[in-house]
């Protein structure tokens, strides 16, 4: 189980305010699967990190949070400053002296003061102001008997850090954490009972903070931070990797790696486990929790939408992210947001085939005006201005020339000679399309999670994007189980019947957008056991008909509950009620009924959904309208029903002449699903019912 909901990772800044541009070198803040969040300084880092852990608490959210700045320094020197060895004494030490604006803050003079508690020169150097402060070299060289070591232990394992007492110059880390500490001091007091700090104190509280170095995997950020700025992919990225540490349950492997004796100095989060660390830093996104499936205390019977929404509640992306050229993005599903690069249309240009001219007021007058030699067309604009109460040749597409506002069509004009008559009326900026009318440069046009279509490919192209980050696409294994089964063109004898349930759910699978491979398997533990290994070293999602019950040869769930994960859902819908929710070496698996109409119907209600938002899309609710029944219906309450149905020419929804999970016909038969509340109803000719077309489901 995972030891937080929410990582949250900070790039700290012991400068002063860096505009309201975001720049390098600022404070960034990043949630794991969120965008990064730039604050141009401390005071607006300090409300933001206050808002958001108040929010936690309120909600009873579990909070790891990491700062790129280090919580304690060499041992001996928290003792030397304050009297007390509990480096937390340090935390307040600094809160009470430390003054701190945008502009300026009072880390040298800090420096200096507690350099002068130390025989000889004392640890810090580096003064960045132009005036001299007495006891603070300007220079490491300068110092002379500093009485500290330059690192402390986890610095000297971490190859390329840097030491803790330079404060200001290349490198000059000391400064973070001079400013960083007094805030840590302030929301620690604040949210008391919530907080622990990493390693000092046990991680008893549901917020914790840790220090954290993204250069401890320089490499993995470098190949995988496309922002712009380096600080806010370093947090995009470190905040991802601790989530999927946590998700996998090896963050508490990784928080236990610290020596003891250097517990009182303060650790590097992934020092001492850089193998997991990079190795969660290269794996594709994290499958789902182990527990994901598990139902509440108590819950039997479970109606649709309860079950939807826990479902939904458990699912979240499993597939990496990568860069695809926009002609290849259809059927995709966006990693992130999309700008335009350009605005469209990048100028003002003609709707029309026309005459372009300069128009002040509305006229409903015939206007002659001379008529300029050449044209303005798509992709060859006129090279020069139109003077006022001249005109000149304008086409469809074509740029209008500096002096034209306005475009009179062809149709409504007489040309003779080298002038041309407008027959009016006619209104400034008839027949033009301003610059960016569409959308403009920097706007955001498609969001993170649309799948997308051609029409959004070709709207793409037309702002001057040339890649996109997607997901990657989902891949799925269909399983078909049982001994009776065969496929098309094998003989089958009267006990034994042809895989429907296969080939249906395979071509549901690649209508939603996913790679799908397909297998059968009979009724044998062995065979079965290994079809699911290869499936879970090979896709990202099993979906399996038959033997997803309780019975003798239900071997799909009797599988699972010995050997990986399952938790059997009966949920309160006809046709459909046995759903098997599991994983097999952390690969989810969706156990379908056998009977094809409840294969169809729980593939269609749940896996679908489910499978979008592993994919990195939304959570897809089909859409239904409502229509008059053509049939009768008394039904009991108790569970929700879905009726196969199609629209008659009368306008009405007909239903399928029976309601036997069986007859796979009146799937092929219908164009839609009749959806009958959980409540008892009696359905009378003429009644309205919601209507969901197949087309809802993808289909």
């Amino acid at each position: 189980m995972s030891l937080f909901d929410t990582h949250i990772m900070v790039d700290w800044s012991g400068g002063n305010d860096t505009g309201a541009k975001p720049r390098k070198d600022a404070i960034w803040i990043c949630e794991a699967d969120q965008e990064p969040v730039y604050l141009r300084n401390r005071v607006l880092a300090e409300d933001w990190l206050n808002t958001r852990i108040s929010a936690a608490v309120d909600a009873g959210e579990r909070l790891c949070i990491g700062f790129d700045f280090a919580f304690g320094y060499p041992d001996g020197f928290c003792e030397t400053v304050t009297g007390h060895k509990d480096p937390l004494a340090l935390w307040a030490w600094l809160e009470e002296r430390m003054k701190d604006a945008p502009e300026a803050n009072s880390r040298f003079d800090i420096g200096a003061e507690i350099n002068q508690l130390f025989d000889g020169i004392g640890p810090f150097w580096g003064n960045g102001l132009k005036r001299d402060i007495e006891g603070l070299p300007r220079k490491g060289n300068d110092r002379t008997g500093r009485a500290m070591p330059e690192r402390r232990h986890v610095e000297t394992l971490a190859r390329g850090a840097f030491a803790v007492w330079q404060l200001s110059g290349a490198g000059a880390v000391g400064g973070q954490v001079l400013t960083g500490l007094p805030v840590l001091s302030r929301l620690r007091r604040q949210f008391a009972e919530h907080v622990s700090v990493w390693p000092f104190e046990k991680l008893d509280s549901s917020i914790a903070f840790v220090e954290i170095w993204p250069s401890l995997i320089s490499a993995e950020i470098a190949e995988q931070a496309t922002d712009p700025i380096k600080d806010a992919g370093q947090v995009r990225v470190i905040a991802n990797v601790v989530a999927r540490l946590d998700q996998a349950d090896k963050l508490q492997t990784v928080l236990d790696s610290v020596p003891e004796e250097s517990r009182r100095e303060g650790w590097i989060l992934g020092v001492g486990a850089e193998d997991i660390f990079r190795a969660a830093a290269t794996a594709r996104p994290d499958r789902l929790p182990s527990n994901c499936f598990a139902l509440p205390p108590g819950v039997d019977w479970t109606p649709v939408d309860e079950a939807l929404n826990l479902l939904h509640a458990a699912m979240r992306p499993v597939v990496a992210q990568e860069d695809c050229p926009i002609a290849d993005c259809g059927g995709r599903v966006l990693a992130e947001d999309i700008c335009a690069v350009r605005s469209h249309p990048p100028a003002p240009n003609s709707a029309v085939d026309g005459y372009g001219f300069h128009l002040d007021e509305v006229s409903g007058k015939t206007v002659i005006l001379p008529l300029m030699k050449g044209r303005s067309a798509a992709g060859v604009p006129f090279d020069s201005a139109v003077p006022n109460g001249q005109a000149v040749q304008v086409l469809t597409g074509a740029i209008l020339p500096d002096g034209v506002n306005t475009v009179a069509l062809q149709e409504d004009t007489v040309v003779s000679g080298n002038h041309i008559t407008i027959q009016g009326p006619i209104k400034p900026g008839a027949n033009t399309r301003d610059a960016g009318e569409d959308v403009r440069a920097g706007e955001v046009v498609l969001s993170k999670g649309r799948r997308m279509n051609g029409c959004d490919v070709g709207l793409l192209s037309a702002v001057g994007c040339d890649f996109a980050k997607v997901f990657g696409r989902l891949r799925i294994r269909v399983i078909s189980t049982g001994d009776e089964l065969r496929s098309p063109g094998e003989v089958a004898a009267d006990h034994q019947v042809y895989d429907a349930n296969g080939p249906m759910l395979a071509r549901m699978a690649k209508n939603w957008g996913y790679e799908v491979s397909t297998v059968r398997v009979g009724d044998d533990r062995t065979a079965m056991r290994q079809v699911f290994t290869e499936a879970a070293n090979e896709t990202d999602a099993i979906l399996t008909s038959g033997g997803a019950s309780s019975g003798a040869e239900d071997h799909v769930s009797a599988l699972l509950a010995e050997e990986g994960h399952i938790s059997s859902w009966r949920v309160a819908l006809k046709p459909g009620r046995p759903l098997a929710l599991g994983q097999w070496q952390g690969v989810p698996i969706f156990g379908l009924p056998g009977n094809p109409v409840a294969a169809f119907v729980c593939a269609a209600l749940f896996a679908r959904p489910a499978l979008s938002v592993m994919a990195g899309g939304a959570w897809l609710e089909p859409q239904g309208f409502w229509v008059p029944s053509g049939f009768a219906k008394r039904k009991k309450d108790g569970r929700r029903e879905y009726l196969r149905a199609r629209i008659a020419e009368d306008g009405r929804a007909e239903v399928f002449a029976s309601e036997g999970s069986g007859r796979i016909s009146g799937l092929s038969w219908a164009t839609g699903l009749v959806e009958l509340p959980h409540e008892g109803i009696t359905v009378e000719p003429g009644d309205l019912v919601r209507f969901i077309p197949f087309a809802s489901f993808d289909q």
